[in-house]
């Protein structure tokens, strides 16, 4: 049964795998959790589309809990090499790169033939990994698409991640309205204390 419970999150429609990473938001200065439930996991099912195909059980909420954190150490992690690592990096992006990979041994994509052409349809051994799989396909696709544009907001405050999709590339804020005017708010006030 589709759940009618509202989203509470500050930023939605974001592609699958950073609309996981943003089931955890700060509000009024704490941590918030969309996930600490099932009731919590059948909300993000429904607001990506995933009701009807995937079951709000433990099982399902315990891998989609292990592809968060993966696609957390994976998006936020340190630099693959060059400039600026620093020891201890290398390893830790190692095990990042290494638990989204073990994600996706939980599922596979069969190549079809549709009315409209070539398709491909995910499978799993276990349905309970259907969402955590998905998730982790989708953050491959998007390094395949733009790596530099999977961002995380530049407010301070702030710990939601987005894709850019503006033009030139230069996105800063998880949304203009929240973050964004809190930054120039704060800048303000800056100047006019100083002078």
């Amino acid at each position: 049964m589709p759940t009618t419970t509202p989203d509470p999150r500050p930023l939605t429609g974001e592609p699958l795998s950073l609309d996981l990473l943003n089931t955890r938001w700060i509000a009024d200065g704490a941590l918030q959790d969309l996930l600490t439930g099932t009731d919590g996991l059948a909300v993000w099912l429904a607001a990506n589309g995933l009701d009807g195909r995937f079951t709000a059980d433990a099982a399902t909420l315990r891998h989609v809990l292990r592809a968060r954190e993966a696609l957390k150490a994976a998006v936020d992690g340190a630099p693959a090499s060059g400039a600026g690592a620093v020891p201890g990096e290398a390893a830790t992006r190692e095990a990042a790169i290494a638990e989204v990979d073990a994600l996706l041994e939980h599922g596979r994509v069969r190549p079809t033939l549709t009315a409209e052409g070539p398709g491909e349809r995910p499978e799993f051994a276990d349905r309970a990994w259907g969402p955590a799989w998905l998730a982790a396909r989708d953050y491959l696709r998007l390094l395949a698409t733009a790596p530099g544009r999977i961002r995380g907001c530049a407010h301070e405050a702030c710990v939601l991640h987005f894709f850019d999709t503006s033009r030139n590339g230069t996105r800063r804020w998880c949304s203009m309205a929240g973050c964004g005017n809190r930054a120039k708010a704060s800048r303000h006030y800056a100047r006019t204390k100083d002078a």
